[in-house]
């Protein structure tokens, strides 16, 4: 879907630039150049942004959860 229709910036290039690193608003303008003409789409790129925050936090939390180790003899 199309976030920013000034500079055609889909949800699918937001979530790219994430994986890339991209954490914050200010990086995604800067990179993407999301919300810098209108800003009409700024409400809808941070609603991306927090949702994918929040899913790599939930992935990182499930990626450290400690196993008991199981000993055989």
């Amino acid at each position: 879907m199309i976030v920013c229709v000034c500079n055609n910036i889909s949800d699918r290039e937001i979530r790219q630039a994430m994986e890339l690193g991209i954490t914050s608003m200010d990086e995604l303008r800067d990179a993407l150049g999301v919300a810098t003409c209108c800003g009409q789409c700024f409400s809808c790129a941070e609603d991306i942004l927090n949702e994918e925050l929040a899913a790599q936090a939930a992935a990182e939390l499930k990626e450290t959860v400690i196993k008991r180790p199981v000993f055989t003899n």
